[in-house]
């Protein structure tokens, strides 16, 4: 028999989906390289420059040939400085060793369930969710659960949907929190509440994507679940990065703190892959973790400011609804209203895939739908984008909504 592409791949690779957020941003691209004028709003990344002393330190870094391998858990100097970081924010206390350091927040969460997933393994995913979730859990041989959290409860996860998804074979609840993409932040009530149902099932153990977690738009202090219900500190992973709150996505510097042998176990599974991340990055991470943090509050205010004009346009055109995000630099609208309507063409809007795809044939601006995100009848608008384009962008989109009937 001859072997094929289709027949010499992995299962688990030919079951799983790209990344819909890179895929649209990939369209986006190939317009743009066609001649299009295309605004793409499909990618999570801030366009303010790395802060200065960052840079610097980077730069200091070359100088000094800090240019050797690394531990693959990542330098000391920057364990420590995490360590102080979660002692500093967040109230948890770690040592060096419970730290791990990797390419990205995206790489710890995928060390975390290649290191402890087994064929059939269950873990609960609230959506709307970050479109890797699931794909990460079945690249892993598990099976994700999907527990879909509409507007109706703020895009969270309750406790009696948590209880009712828990099963004898639930190893994970991943929890993001500001969330991708609706913006839902959990209260420390809230997550308390969480807590308390996973007190009564201790096999089950908590993923906390808290990536977000300086992008934040209400007085309330962030709540992280190991600190909120220390009881479950010894079951929970904490990951956090420099990426979003330091405007460094290209630097690749993620980070997860909780019990030492998932940690241990985690290392094993990044020294056969990566082994570690640049350590140009590592020293520049440093200077983020420990620096001066003035420039926050800038970033913070420009994002709401882009918030508030973003979420405005789209509440006012028909057949969309839209709630105001409290953090992450993401619009979630829901689209029902439009679906079922037809294009100047006349070709059938049924899905929000095809809105996505009508907005960025005519309108040339690039949204993730919904669908993506496990939760259909949405779609996602990032607003880490210049105001010029933003405002151009809601016009374009605006313009197309109108001429559906």
């Amino acid at each position: 028999m001859t072997t094929t592409a289709q027949t010499f791949l992995a299962q688990r690779v030919l079951g799983a989906k790209p990344s819909a957020t890179k895929e649209m941003t990939r369209l986006a691209n190939q317009l743009k390289r066609q001649g299009k004028d295309v605004i793409a709003l499909s990618q999570g990344e801030p366009d303010f420059p790395t802060p200065e002393h960052i840079r610097e330190a980077a730069k200091s870094a070359i100088d000094r040939n800090e240019s050797r391998y690394t531990d693959v858990a990542g330098t000391l100097g920057l364990r420590e400085a995490v360590v102080r970081k979660f002692h500093r924010d967040n109230g948890l206390n770690y040592s060096p060793d419970q730290i791990q350091v990797g390419c990205g927040a995206k790489q710890l969460l995928y060390n975390a369930l290649q290191a402890t997933i087994d064929p059939g393994d269950e873990v609960v995913i609230p959506t709307p969710a970050w479109v890797s979730y699931p794909e990460m859990v079945l690249l892993a041989g598990g099976q994700p659960v999907i527990v879909r959290c509409g507007a109706s409860t703020g895009f969270k996860i309750t406790p009696a949907q948590l209880e009712e998804a828990i099963t004898s074979k639930t190893k994970w609840l991943m929890l993001n929190s500001p969330s991708n993409p609706s913006g839902a932040v959990y209260s420390r009530e809230e997550l308390r509440a969480l807590g308390e149902v996973l007190l009564r099932h201790p096999h089950v153990w908590v993923m906390a994507d808290d990536i977000y977690e300086k992008i934040r738009y209400e007085e309330a202090p962030f709540a992280t679940p190991a600190a909120v219900t220390p009881e479950l500190a010894t079951r929970t992973l904490t990951i956090n990065g420099v990426s979003k709150a330091y405007a460094m996505t290209g630097w690749r510097v993620g980070f997860g703190a909780g019990p030492l042998e998932l940690i241990k176990a985690m290392n094993l599974v990044q020294s056969q892959s990566t082994s570690h991340t640049s350590s140009i990055s590592q020293a520049a991470s440093i200077a983020a973790l420990d620096g001066p943090m003035g420039f926050l509050d800038d970033f913070v205010g420009n994002f709401r400011r882009r918030r508030d004009n973003v979420v405005g346009t789209l509440r006012a055109i028909e057949g969309l609804t839209c709630d105001l995000p409290p953090g992450a630099f993401y619009a979630f609208p829901g689209c029902h209203g439009l679906l079922g309507s037809r294009d100047p063409s006349g070709s059938l809007i049924a899905t929000d895939t095809d809105l996505a795809m009508y907005i960025l044939r005519t309108a040339g601006v690039a949204v993730v739908p919904g669908t993506a995100f496990e939760l259909p009848g949405h779609f996602r608008v990032s607003y880490a984008a210049s105001d010029a384009d933003l405002q151009e962008a809601m016009n374009r989109i605006a313009t197309a909504c109108s001429e559906l009937r």
